[in-house]
């Protein structure tokens, strides 16, 4: 019988954030549109850099109400939007499961089958890339003309997308990151952003959906208004999947709180906890 230990476990790390909210100190976030009973108007319009471009800059993290358990399932997409994602699988949202190369599928089958025993996110290590994005726990961006940085709390993950028309480098010529090499521009309110150079064998989801060190990933930022945020993600990893995919990720702005510290090293004790019997 098989110890599911891992599950648990990263669903308990996925909830830990608002549990700990409470601890810091009561503030109040400025500059926030409210309504007359104090909400946040999430409807407002979309706050403007001085060059004009939308302000992605915020807290942000996962709307209320969104599927949270290993097996629930995303609501069906409005027509002609993509499927939304989930943090336990990346393609919750697909009736007919994602394309996946035999060998891919294989793999995802084994990961599973040990409880995602060897996810990076349960030995302290980057976690994937669209884990990340559907995490738990809130990320922070920050927008300058040259650089949109995103902080997220989880692991302490740190992406840099570079806005300053710098090129893409060629697959295979940067050493490969953890989160891949990052260069975007804007499509009138839209940001659009292209990644490659990964390293081989990652993990899009906590089910174990492979990413490979051949994939591009192509995301679309907008912020529709003050409280939303909504990224489109194109997987081309043709190394791993038949044919590109892609789904969507909404998040929603954090306010009056702020992000915790997280430490995880690579040396705690968390493996030896868990046993696949």
């Amino acid at each position: 019988m098989k110890n599911v230990i891992v599950g648990a476990s990263l669903a308990a790390i996925v909830s830990v954030s608002s549990s700990l909210s409470a601890q810091w100190p009561k503030y109040t976030t400025p500059n926030v549109p409210r309504t007359a009973a104090g909400a946040v108007n999430l409807d407002a319009p979309t706050p403007r850099t001085p060059d004009g471009k939308p302000d992605l800059s915020g807290l942000w993290g996962r709307p209320p109400g969104g599927p949270r358990g290993a097996g629930a399932a995303p609501p069906p997409p409005p027509p002609g939007t993509p499927p939304l994602a989930t943090f336990f699988d990346v393609g919750a949202g697909f009736p007919e499961g994602l394309p996946f190369q035999p060998w891919a599928a294989e793999l995802k089958k084994q990961r599973m089958a040990l409880n995602s025993k060897e996810n990076p996110d349960a030995n302290c290590l980057p976690m994937g890339y669209m884990q990340f994005h559907m995490h738990g726990q809130p990320r922070r961006m920050l927008q300058t003309p040259e650089l949109v940085t995103i902080i997220y709390e989880a692991n302490y993950g740190l992406r840099y997308i570079h806005t300053d028309g710098r090129a893409l480098p060629p697959q295979g010529g940067p050493t490969p990151w953890w989160y891949g090499y990052t260069v975007g521009r804007w499509e009138g309110d839209t940001l659009v952003t292209e990644t490659n150079n990964f390293r081989d064998e990652g993990w899009l989801d906590v089910r174990g959906s492979p990413l490979t060190d051949q994939a591009t990933i192509r995301e679309r930022y907008r912020r529709p208004s003050f409280g939303r945020l909504e990224i489109d993600v194109t997987i081309d990893d043709p190394k791993a999947y038949t044919k590109p995919f892609t789904v969507r990720v909404n998040q929603q702005i954090q306010v009056d709180t702020e992000m915790i510290e997280f430490i995880c090293n690579e040396n705690q004790q968390f493996r030896r906890r868990v046993k696949i019997d």
